[in-house]
């Protein structure tokens, strides 16, 4: 681990907001009853602003608004291209302002400044897939010649929960934002309470660009009174939640009285496969940006790595090598690749799986706090090898810097392996021979595989995954499907052929 060049000065963004408010309605607002939080940088550990914390009466207010913008208001009634319009000047404005994006998003989370550039990028790109998807999209049409024509009418459903998570906040937020905003519904936000910086950028892009008020509404808070007020609301017809699996399946049993529509992408435990033919090096360095990159703190994350035994040695000698050389520092430094953790409540859960893998594993690297970073969130990048499949840091998502390498002898033995935990969202897998390949990625228990690839997402596929690691799929026309309702419609042609039930006299049966 090396450290970065200059960790004695802290960056602070100029003009950072003392107090972070809800926008309900086009008007941005505090809590009626007035309760606020505390909001913490995760270099410092200090408070850096408040935030106004929503109750059941900030989400009965803001979900009114978007009710009576759905009912009344124009935005469900455009045409896909004047939505599509919109949508590509919420782009323009992202793309805009993206060193200032950057720069809230890393002080507000951690993540280093280079990664942060990405997110803000990608955020942009969501809006203008989405823009463009509603425009290109036809829906299907199926004829019976001469006697029947059948077709399928999209609707918007209606108010929509988004409820996301701290890690790379304003990006996936951008992912629920513009396909449920392109297809016509309106929504209430509820940001992360680690992070709610970025989120109250949304406000102002979408003012600008020329939402209606009512149409987007953010509500900060914690999960257990916003979070929760918002599930449950009878008004809201659908819930689309990125986060930890165990607060998914608390959502999953509040939306039930109600019959919500839910999309639910959850945690994750992938792993990464390496065969004694794949390309060593390359494997290497995709399974330390895997877990290492964005502080580990990442879903997809392939936090277990599995090594055929005859390579096991070489990689876990390289692997250790390399991220002892990763540079841990002030996020905002470019040089920096991993910063800090996001809350000092994680950093601590963090650790505490560091403590337990140097008695479940050989510790390669790391192994606590960097010793040139007496204060914040930092760990080092932390390597255990001889991981057995029964330990807590093999089967349990850390969503950090930390990673868990075992050793397999066969195919059969790799995939049992793969399979063995309660979570299924991502694989990766590195091998040279090809029916291998397909026929891992056929039997992984994993919504998504990447194929002697890091993870480099195609917007039009789905996301999401299998087991304890979510409900249901978003992404590309997924995404369409979820945030609308399909009404199919059917039309005859020339004579109705239907039996005749009361038509017959009785008394002429006699």
């Amino acid at each position: 681990m090396t450290a970065s060049p200059d960790t004695r000065t802290h960056y602070v963004p100029e003009d950072l907001p003392t107090h972070i408010q809800h926008y309900i309605d086009g008007e941005f607002v505090d809590s009626v009853g007035g309760a606020t939080f505390e909001v913490l940088d995760p270099v410092s550990n200090t408070t850096y602003a408040t935030a106004a914390a929503g109750q059941q009466e900030d989400i009965d207010a803001a979900v009114r608004a978007a009710r009576e913008a759905f009912t009344n208001g124009p935005w469900p009634r455009m045409k896909p291209r004047e939505r599509a319009r919109v949508l590509n000047r919420i782009a323009d404005a992202v793309e805009a302002q993206e060193s200032r994006l950057a720069e809230l998003e890393t002080f507000d989370t951690g993540l280093p400044i280079t990664q942060s550039r990405g997110q803000a990028l990608r955020a942009a790109e969501n809006f203008r897939f989405f823009a463009d998807l509603i425009v290109a999209q036809f829906d299907d049409a199926m004829k019976v010649p001469g006697a029947q024509i059948n077709y399928v009418n999209r609707k918007p459903i209606g108010v929509a929960g988004l409820i996301t998570p701290w890690n790379t906040p304003f990006m996936l937020e951008s992912w629920k934002l513009a396909p449920a905003l392109a297809t016509g519904n309106t929504v209430v936000l509820k940001p992360a309470e680690f992070t709610p910086l970025s989120a109250s950028l949304w406000a102002k892009i979408f003012r600008e660009a020329g939402l209606p008020d009512g149409v987007f509404n953010l509500v900060n808070g914690l999960g257990e009174d916003a979070g929760d007020a918002l599930v449950k609301h009878p008004d809201v017809q659908l819930i689309s939640f990125t986060g930890e699996t165990t607060t998914g399946q608390t959502i999953f049993r509040n939306a039930a009285q109600s019959l919500k529509g839910l999309s639910m992408e959850l945690g994750g435990k992938s792993p990464c496969v390496v065969f004694a033919d794949a390309d060593i090096d390359a494997a290497i360095d995709s399974a330390l940006f895997g877990v290492f990159s964005l502080n580990g703190e990442r879903c997809t994350a392939g936090s277990r790595i599995l090594v055929e035994r005859s390579v096991y040695a070489e990689f876990c000698e390289k692997y250790a090598a390399r991220a002892k050389s990763i540079v841990v520092g002030d996020p905002h430094d470019p040089r920096t690749e991993v910063g800090a953790l996001v809350h000092p409540e994680h950093f601590e859960k963090v650790a505490s799986y560091v403590e337990i893998g140097k008695s479940e594993g050989t510790l390669l690297a790391g192994g606590g706090r960097p010793e040139h970073l007496p204060h914040g969130n930092y760990i080092a990048p932390t390597v255990f090898a001889d991981v057995a499949p029964e330990a807590r840091i093999f089967q349990e998502e850390i969503f950090g810097p930390v990673v868990a390498l075992t050793p397999f002898d066969t195919d059969a033995e790799a995939l049992e392996l793969a399979n063995n935990t309660k979570y299924g969202l991502a694989a990766y897998i590195w091998t040279n021979d090809l029916s291998r390949a397909h026929t891992f990625a056929q039997n992984v228990e994993a919504g998504m595989v990447w194929l002697n690839s890091h993870n480099v997402r195609d917007l039009r596929t789905p996301f999401g995954g299998v087991k304890a690691s979510g409900l249901g799929h978003e992404g590309g026309y997924r995404s369409i499907d979820f945030y609308t309702d399909q009404q199919a419609v059917h039309i005859t042609l020339g004579t109705v052929h239907t039996p005749r039930f009361g038509a017959t006299d009785p008394a002429a049966t006699d």
